[in-house]
């Protein structure tokens, strides 16, 4: 098996939220390693949590599972469930239509780095603490479905 260059794959931190909703995950960095990769039947990608950041807004999928390992440092996991940490070699799973919103955050003191693999699927995706709903295409709208 061909072993990954990481260096060579682009890292990014941009986000597709308003930008309202955008200030807590500046400080996420991530590398798509499946594109990259020529991967075409999940998503995976890795991830550094600067401290502070989050990995995302809380949400969860209709059509996509998700699961991730933490690699190094400390992330708190929140979810609908409460507020779990999460240390190196830890596994956390979210089942695709799971209504348990969920995310991670930096709270320590140094990065965090984990993988996260996914279906290859962009279905709607729910954000309940910030009055958004995405369809899978990238439209985000209020619950009363005014765009942002």
């Amino acid at each position: 098996m061909p072993k990954v260059d990481l260096q060579a794959v682009p890292q990014s931190n941009a986000t597709g939220y308003p930008d309202h909703l955008a200030d807590v995950v500046q400080g996420r960095w991530y590398r798509r390693l499946s594109p990259a990769l020529g991967l075409a039947d999940f998503g995976a990608s890795h991830v550094v949590l600067k401290p502070g950041a989050w990995s995302a807004q809380r949400h969860w999928h209709e059509q996509e599972d998700e699961l991730l390992v933490v690699l190094s440092g400390t992330a708190m996991l929140v979810d609908d469930s409460g507020r779990t940490p999460l240390h190196p070699g830890d596994i956390a799973a979210f089942p695709k239509g799971e209504p348990n919103a969920h995310c991670l955050v930096n709270e320590g003191d140094t990065d965090c780095v984990f993988l996260v693999i996914g279906q290859s699927v962009n279905g709607p995706c729910h954000y309940p603490d910030v009055d958004m709903h995405e369809n899978g295409a990238g439209d985000k709208r209020r619950k009363d479905g005014t765009r942002f």
